[in-house]
């Protein structure tokens, strides 16, 4: 997502395969997870995790789940603001237990669970979605929800002005969007949704004609039946809940491709070519990107507009609001930046949200530096006197208040914190090391402890105390002579 500057003067950004058997798997052999919940290691097969409690919003998601796979069926009807879903969620357990339990809003209103093929009892208290079945630790079940209701937002733990909620968005035509950091993908399926939990989706989504279901990955089917579009899309790296998407409108598609060979869309609303103008400047800085961190670690990318004051990233497609400053070639970057820091490498929880905005904001400033023809040490010139009053007022940018979410803090200190380390290793050495981070940890989630250890091993330099001072202490480190 972006943010307004805070009283700094340049545009940020916010961070913001299937498996098929409809039965559970007693004689199937369990394949390991990853590891440990920090592990920097790549999970050992797609979707398997070691989901954790949020440190945060412990409230949210379930470390006794792991989702490997969501099979999404939806059906919209704009006009009774109704959407009618089908789930079919491939899931391991992480421990012994008598129930599961999922995220799913109160507004939804669930008819049948099934497990392995057979009806299962379920409750839906609050936001809790529990089915009562005995599971066993590391065996993969199967389930089957169906479900209904007029999905509404949910409400967002942050003190910005350009977001109070999250989750399922309805216009007032009845056009749809969804973005959901740090959760709200609850608000319109049943989701174990903390960053931890990484899996596959596809999606099956059915709307009125002329308007058009998008959502992430790779779009496989467009076909129009009886006055609905349908379109079938298919996410075959694993992404965290946060990072999924719907659209549902009057869009149009383009057809691009960046220099490297990454096919590129764009989703915009028909006769803005304006907006399509702005969007096209992405290959450009697709290969810088590319250059700096590495080839684009996705099979495709895209872009989509939406009727939003903010936006952000989300796995392969990029959700920017209808604006002039949205759709500026520094917040494409910006957001393009995530999917090495965010999307390819997350976070294992929303404590260290740093991991993204910082290197994307410090990206994004290297950016700007190279394309304005100025320097790096000019942009944190400009970003770093409000720094300290950011830090004072959200708390230290990995420890941050939890009411405070996406505050300015966890992207300004964490970008004047990379430059400094720019500058003590040297540009050759630190760049090789931005670019090595993402593809050494390539599908899996990491916390403070594992990148800034990392670090420390490559440099050969004992790190912690600048990571420290930067990312918890109470005031601002000073910064060295450029």
């Amino acid at each position: 997502m972006r943010t307004g500057a805070v009283g700094l003067t340049l545009a940020i950004g916010l961070l913001l395969a299937a498996c098929s058997s409809d039965q559970d798997e007693p004689g199937a052999t369990p394949t390991s997870p990853t590891p440990s919940a920090s592990s920097s290691s790549a999970p050992v097969a797609p979707g398997l995790s070691t989901p954790v409690e949020d440190r945060l919003y412990p409230d949210v998601g379930d470390p006794g789940v792991d989702a490997l796979h969501y099979r999404l069926g939806l059906d919209w009807d704009p006009d009774a603001r109704l959407l009618t879903g089908t789930e079919t969620l491939r899931l391991r357990a992480t421990t012994d237990a008598d129930h599961l339990r999922l995220d799913l809003a109160a507004d939804l209103s669930v008819d049948k669970v099934t497990i392995g093929g057979k009806a299962a009892r379920f409750s839906h208290p609050g936001k809790d979605l529990v089915v009562s079945h005995p599971v066993e630790r590391d065996r993969r079940y199967t389930l089957v929800i169906t479900y209904s209701g007029r999905p509404q937002p949910v409400p967002a733990p942050t003190q910005r002005s350009d977001f109070s909620t999250s989750g399922w968005t309805t216009t007032s035509d009845g056009e749809v969007w969804t973005m959901q950091e740090p959760y709200g993908a609850y608000s319109w399926y049943a989701v174990n949704d903390q960053p931890s939990d990484k899996a596959l989706y596809d999606f099956r989504i059915s709307v009125p004609t002329p308007w058009v279901g998008v959502a992430n990955g790779r779009l496989d089917a467009r076909t129009t039946r009886a006055g609905r579009t349908i379109t079938r899309w298919t996410l075959d790296e694993p992404a965290a809940s946060y990072l999924v998407t719907v659209a549902i409108g009057d869009l149009e598609m383009t057809r691009d491709r960046s220099a490297s060979g990454v096919p590129i869309t764009y989703w915009t609303p028909p006769g803005r070519d304006d907006l399509l103008s702005d969007l096209r400047q992405a290959p450009r800085g697709l290969a810088w990107l590319e250059k700096r961190l590495g080839p684009f670690p996705f099979d495709s990318l895209g872009f989509l507009i939406v009727d939003s004051e903010s936006g952000m990233e989300t796995q392969t497609m990029i959700t920017l609001g209808d604006t002039a400053y949205a759709t500026s070639t520094d917040v494409l970057v910006h957001e393009m930046a995530h999917q090495w820091y965010g999307d390819q490498v997350t976070p294992v929880d929303w404590r260290d949200v740093w991991m993204n905005e910082g290197m994307a904001m410090f990206i994004q400033g290297a950016w700007t530096a190279e394309d304005s023809g100025t320097s790096i040490e000019a942009v944190m010139d400009q970003w770093a006197p409000g720094e300290a009053a950011l830090r004072k007022q959200y708390g230290p940018p990995a420890d941050f208040d939890p009411t405070a979410f996406g505050g300015g803090n966890v992207y300004y200190g964490p970008a004047l914190m990379w430059d400094e380390l720019r500058k003590r290793l040297g540009d050759d050495e630190f760049w090789r090391l931005v670019r090595a981070w993402p593809a050494g940890h390539d599908n899996a989630n990491a916390d403070y402890a594992d990148i800034t250890t990392w670090w420390s091993e490559q440099t050969g330099e004992d790190l912690s105390g600048f990571f420290d001072a930067w990312l918890l202490g109470t005031t601002t480190p000073t910064r060295s002579a450029g």
